[in-house]
């Protein structure tokens, strides 16, 4: 009987073992395509990554936080490849930062008290008219438009990411989109390089500060931040270098197609 009930036991254990290996594969492969994708179209992570982790159990609070902790990885993994490039201008990343960041810190201390139901909705609604735009517009963001700002000029396309901030610092999916448009939109920049200040400002230190900010007000899945961190870094870095290789063009079709995937995925997730 002993050795019958060792024999159970052990089974049971390799069970575990096996059950956990599974997991941690499953959340590596969704952090692999997610983020991929994400790092093409600049932004639009939360698209597979957050739904996954509410999918596998964990409670809304818990895998905003855990994801916006492992998302952080997107930005360090695309920034490896797009800082070879030394197209950036730094004075420009700063001013993303100084009018997004407060935005991200607030929207960050506010998602967790307020119901969410309807930002979903009307940001899903929002994201998909991105897309469209974007897609109804062929000559977007193919070419760089640089352009001189006034005074004024800078600060209204500043308060508009302090805006975004707010979003990105409550929504889980696609303000990452919003930034990539606008950076284009507004500032005329082209695909390529407004992809790649969203992906190294917004990916990594505007998520960065967020999931600080979420972190210290909800609890973190820390067991499964490993892999999703592991795959965010392959998946920014893939999806990084395949925007460069293959142009505006690819990546216009991608911000366009994971713009109207996410605003479905808001839509559905707050009609529920």
């Amino acid at each position: 009987m002993q050795v019958s009930a060792t024999f159970v036991m052990t089974i049971y254990e390799v069970s575990i073992n096996m059950d956990y290996i599974f997991e941690q594969l499953l959340l590596f492969s969704i952090s692999i395509i997610a983020n991929g994708l994400s790092a093409m179209a600049g932004g639009g992570a939360g698209l597979l990554q957050f739904p996954a982790l509410l999918f596998l159990g964990l409670s809304f609070s818990v895998a905003l936080a855990t994801h916006k902790v492992a998302s952080v990885a997107l930005g360090v993994g695309a920034t490896f490849r797009h800082l070879k490039e030394k197209r950036l201008s730094w004075k420009f990343a700063a001013h993303i930062l100084v009018f997004g960041l407060p935005g991200v810190i607030l929207g960050a201390m506010l998602i967790l008290s307020v119901p969410d139901d309807l930002a979903k909705m009307a940001l899903g609604i929002l994201t998909i008219g991105l897309g469209l735009y974007s897609w109804f517009q062929p000559d977007l963001g193919l070419h760089a438009k640089p352009k001189s700002f006034s005074t004024g000029q800078w600060f209204i396309g500043g308060s508009i990411l302090f805006l975004i901030g707010v979003l990105n610092g409550s929504i889980t999916s696609g303000t990452g989109l919003f930034v990539t448009l606008w950076l284009v939109r507004w500032y005329g920049l082209d695909y390529q390089r407004a992809v790649a200040y969203t992906l190294i400002l917004v990916g990594m230190i505007w998520n960065g500060v967020g999931a600080f900010t979420l972190a210290t007000q909800s609890p973190v899945r820390w067991e499964w931040v490993l892999p999703l961190v592991l795959g965010a870094l392959l998946g920014g870095y893939l999806g990084a270098h395949l925007s460069l290789v293959k142009g505006n063009k690819l990546v216009k079709r991608c911000f366009e197609s994971v713009t109207i995937l996410v605003g479905l995925s808001l839509l559905l997730d707050g009609s529920v």
